[in-house]
């Protein structure tokens, strides 16, 4: 298992106030290696022609991927932040929900490297994003 510190699902998602409310993305499910998170496709997260924006499909990785990071780290006064991510964007989404899956590449003390699929409700592959997190102290 690669989690340092003990977490529930329904504490992740109880959050107000910021982005990842907004969206309405909720973490859905944990394993030993890896965490998902659900999105909408709707008015939120669409771009103009009505698809899912590819911002937000960004913004689900860089979410889980932040938040996996920061699960995987011992030391209470550390936190992850994104130094680089990346996406590829393969399959519109009109509607419905898209979930986001991140497993780590490498788990470093200084750095992490996480994997994010993005699939549709069919489980077809919707995007696919890597993310390079810096492990920092708190408040810098």
């Amino acid at each position: 298992m690669i989690w340092e510190k003990e977490f529930t699902i329904e504490g992740l998602n109880n959050t107000e106030n910021n982005l990842v409310k907004h969206l309405g993305i909720a973490f859905s499910k944990k394993e030993d290696n890896f965490l998902e998170a659900t999105m909408p496709v709707d008015e939120r997260t669409h771009q103009p022609f009505g698809i899912l924006h590819g911002g937000a499909s960004v913004v689900l990785a860089e979410t889980l991927g932040s938040m996996a990071g920061y699960l995987c780290i011992e030391n209470p006064e550390m936190i992850t932040v994104g130094q680089e991510i990346n996406a590829n964007h393969l399959r519109s989404v009109k509607t419905g929900f898209v979930t986001g899956r991140a497993t780590p590449i490498h788990i470093g003390r200084s750095s992490q490297v996480w994997s994010i699929e993005i699939k549709n409700e069919e489980g077809k592959l919707v995007a696919i994003s890597r993310l390079t997190l810096a492990v920092v102290p708190m408040g810098k």
